[in-house]
């Protein structure tokens, strides 16, 4: 087991950085800048790859192996990262936006092999807990990693040098899983696929309909979409009016970076721990109560906009509470994905994993590119409003769910015997 959590930990740590780049160092460098939030909001159109998924999953699922897949992704990051390293930000922004949607497209590809490999690799409620925390927690360390680690020692490394670093992480990375042993397990053997497999994985829409068809598929479809859209907003904003009125960027780089990143990891861990001891349903109707409180406590923050040391307090405070909270969740969150997945039939696992977390990235992409244009129109009271309303709505459809819909039914299926 420890062999299957390092090997799924690391792919998802280098899988990670591009999304660091985009979320934590990106927004600080244009506003910055000088660019206004909608501009910067639409900067997440770069994380379309993952939107597009579900079109060469069922590619991915039936051809090749996953070892080939995982090792030619993670190379192509490496060489995209030898690319970005001849860019200068400033004169080349098209260039670095081009390296950067490179490296979206082949982290995209990259997770369908990797949630492939884990959707065999991971057996049990006890397994699958642990698993999913290695997802999250390695995911959000390599974004803390890229977002904030990079971001805070930038103006001495220089832009070069940063992505030459990234180059050698990634060579590595491709290295270890080339001689990789737990993808030797039978379970993740691929077998030659048939002419009816073949041409199922150059007609992917013949393969949607089964995956509909899986038990809990329908609820959980709408539960991905929506879960994240409310928090996604604030924590998308929340460190912009704080960079506009309190911090510096360097200030911000290390608070929310670095310090409320790790409140998300602790809060993913934990996550994978609870999942041990108690039922999911009954883990998510109490924390998502405890996200829309703290959004409430973080939204009356934006009356006070003179800059102070109790302010700058309340801020970190606000921020890590939010992060471990929406750190825990996500753990359930794909936890509750991967527990759907398993029910399906094994020809189309991943494809159906990928389908799942494909719409998971598209909610919380779709709402990013907006809420700076939200903000910019009704100002940061009236859309955290909005942001509040939306995480209470969840809150109540999750809280539902538990007692008389899909949660339920897990919920009993968890039980100890």
């Amino acid at each position: 087991m420890n062999d299957k959590l390092v090997f799924l930990g690391l792919l998802y740590f280098v899988q990670g950085i591009p999304y660091g780049l985009q979320s934590s160092l990106l927004p600080v460098f244009l506003r910055g800048a000088g660019h206004s939030l909608t501009r910067i909001s639409l900067t997440k159109i770069l994380y379309f790859p993952w939107v597009l998924k579900i079109l060469w999953a069922p590619f991915i699922d039936r051809v090749g192996t996953k070892r080939r897949w995982i090792v030619g992704t993670v190379s192509g990051l490496a060489l995209t990262c030898a690319s970005s390293a001849a860019l200068a930000p400033e004169a080349h922004i098209w260039g670095v936006a081009a390296t950067l949607l490179a490296m979206n497209t082949f982290a995209s590809v990259q997770d369908i092999a990797v949630d492939g490999a884990a959707v065999g690799l991971l057996k049990g409620r006890s397994e699958l807990g642990l698993g999913n925390t290695a997802q999250v927690v390695g995911y959000k360390a390599g974004s803390v990693f890229a977002g904030g680690g990079l971001l805070a020692v930038i103006d001495v490394a220089g832009w070069g040098w940063m992505f030459v670093l990234l180059m050698f992480v990634y060579a590595g990375v491709a290295l270890f899983v080339w001689g990789a042993p737990v993808l030797d397990e039978e379970t993740l053997k691929v077998q030659p696929a048939d002419g009816k497999r073949a041409a199922e994985a150059t007609r992917p829409w013949r393969v949607w309909r089964k995956l509909l068809a899986v038990p809990g598929t329908p609820w959980t479809i709408l539960y991905v979409l929506t879960y994240k859209l409310g928090e996604q907003g604030a924590v998308t904003m929340f460190p912009l009016f704080l960079l506009d009125h309190h911090m510096t960027a360097r200030e911000l780089s290390f608070w929310n970076g670095i310090i409320a990143m790790g409140f998300s990891i602790c809060g993913s861990s934990l996550g994978g721990l609870l999942l041990a001891q108690f039922s999911i349903g009954a883990l998510m109707r109490r924390v998502f109560v405890l996200r829309t409180v703290s959004m409430v406590f973080q939204s009356s923050l934006l009356t006070v906009l003179e800059p102070s040391p109790l302010m700058k307090g309340m801020a970190v405070l606000s921020m890590s509470v939010q992060h471990f909270l929406g750190g825990l969740i996500t753990t359930l969150t794909f936890t509750t994905m991967m527990h759907c997945t398993q029910r399906a039939e094994e020809s189309i696992q991943a494809t159906h994993y990928s389908f799942l977390a494909t719409l998971e990235v598209l909610g919380k992409l779709t709402f990013s590119a907006l809420a700076g244009g939200v903000v910019d129109w009704f100002g940061f009271q009236v859309a955290f409003l909005f942001f509040l309303t939306l995480s209470a709505g969840t809150a109540l459809h999750v809280w539902t769910a538990t007692f008389t819909g899909a949660l339920r039914e897990h919920q009993l299926k968890e039980q100890p015997k």
